[in-house]
């Protein structure tokens, strides 16, 4: 008795040093530098994260394809990116759990002023700027919008580069046209003889960006990963409600400089910029029943496509990676 009482103390001081160890480890979240994601850096920059008592470190990955990677093999514990990232791997036997919405896809074709392109019918035997193949962006582009204009992707010359890439591709004439995310589509149009000719959002919405989580995360840090979400939702509060307050916390991510030069206005506001890019977006943290069968729609282009393929040969089954609990929880 008097050795069990004695060793009380021992395991209480080993029991809080667990805990503090655990606390101390950095909560990983990946993004992408698009408006998309405008919520895990708002949430991350308006301290909400920290707010929820979490130590996060945020860690920007190029595209989704690359995110989706890190967080399969255990370097990441939850990201803000399109959710045919989820289904690829997951179809692939990867552990994937989409837990929570983020942002409705907002994807503008923007054209330059002498490529004498009206509609996207008329991008037929043009070179275009895209997301690398595969991703959402370039899903949704192949088995949406060049299909409904009567185009083959074979039809366009698409290259898969980031948006800042396709930005400065526009910029220096190496391409026609360019599918982007905001804020990148609003910059495009202040610095290049550019103009919008198209938005998928205005068509056909769909949620683009989710937050994604691996099973493994989810059941071994799912107070953590609520507490994120959680900070993810406040701060798309902030967003909608106040894009002004929101973009001077992030504007610096997008537009190194004070002020962005621009063709017509000269030098204007960084904050200005990005606070207009935010009001084009639609964010949301919850996903309704019409927002999962967007998904299923699109996890069908992905598998007619080719991209995605179950290991039984049936069609793949969105419900399958989704977990709504937080969601639910929530009453979202």
């Amino acid at each position: 008795m008097k050795f069990s009482r004695a060793l009380i103390p021992i395991l209480a001081a080993l029991t809080l040093a667990s805990q503090a160890a655990l606390a101390a480890e950095p909560f990983k979240v990946g993004y992408i530098r698009v408006m998309d994601d405008a919520q895990a850096i708002t949430a991350y920059e308006g301290k909400f994260y920290e707010k929820q008592g979490l130590d996060v470190q945020l860690v920007e990955f190029k595209s989704g394809t690359d995110l989706i990677k890190a967080i399969v093999g255990g370097q990441l514990d939850t990201g803000v990116l399109g959710f045919t990232n989820a289904a690829s791997w997951s179809s692939r036997g990867a552990d994937l759990k989409v837990v929570a919405g983020a942002q409705r896809g907002y994807h503008a074709l923007v054209v330059r002023d002498d490529a004498n392109i009206k509609s996207v019918a008329d991008l037929k035997g043009h070179t275009l700027a895209s997301q690398k193949e595969g991703s959402t962006a370039d899903t949704v582009l192949r088995g949406v919008v060049l299909k409904d204009a009567g185009l083959q992707a074979s039809d366009v010359n698409i290259l898969g580069v980031s948006p800042q890439v396709a930005v400065q591709s526009l910029v220096g004439k190496r391409v026609d046209a360019a599918f982007l995310f905001e804020p990148q589509a609003s910059i495009a149009q202040l610095i290049a003889p550019v103009k919008q000719i198209y938005e998928i959002g205005e068509v056909w919405p769909f949620p683009c960006m989710v937050t994604i989580t691996s099973g493994k995360t989810l059941k071994d840090k799912k107070d953590l990963v609520w507490k994120s979400l959680d900070a993810q939702s406040q701060a798309i509060e902030l967003l909608q409600q106040k894009p002004d307050e929101a973009a001077k916390l992030i504007a610096s991510y997008f537009i190194a400089e004070p002020t962005l030069k621009t063709l017509h206005d000269g030098d204007v506001p960084r904050e200005k910029i990005i606070s207009k890019a935010i009001q084009t977006q639609t964010f949301s943290p919850a996903l309704t029943p019409k927002d999962l069968s967007r998904m299923q729609e699109v996890a069908d282009i992905m598998q007619s496509q080719g991209a995605l393929k179950t290991q039984d040969g049936k069609p793949f089954d969105v419900k399958s990676i989704v977990d709504l609990d937080w969601q639910q929880a929530r009453k979202l």
